[in-house]
């Protein structure tokens, strides 16, 4: 087992945790569906470079797109 995508995990499920509170309490759907996207996908992909690929759109994405 390599520890690059459990601590990538970590990273990014806690930027996903933040947006998630952000996203709930100012009742904004972007960044409550990017916070819980953030959270879930690092238990699906096992190759790093994918990881941090998906989890740097997931990122970057509320600020371009408001729903």
């Amino acid at each position: 087992m390599n520890t690059v995508p459990v601590l990538l995990g970590v990273v990014f499920s806690s930027i996903g945790l933040g947006y998630f509170i952000y996203g709930k309490k100012q009742q904004q759907t972007m960044p409550l569906i990017c916070g819980i996207a953030l959270m879930i996908y690092p238990y699906f992909i096992e190759n790093t470079v994918v990881l941090i690929l998906i989890g740097i759109i997931l990122c970057i994405s509320p600020q371009f797109i408001r729903l």
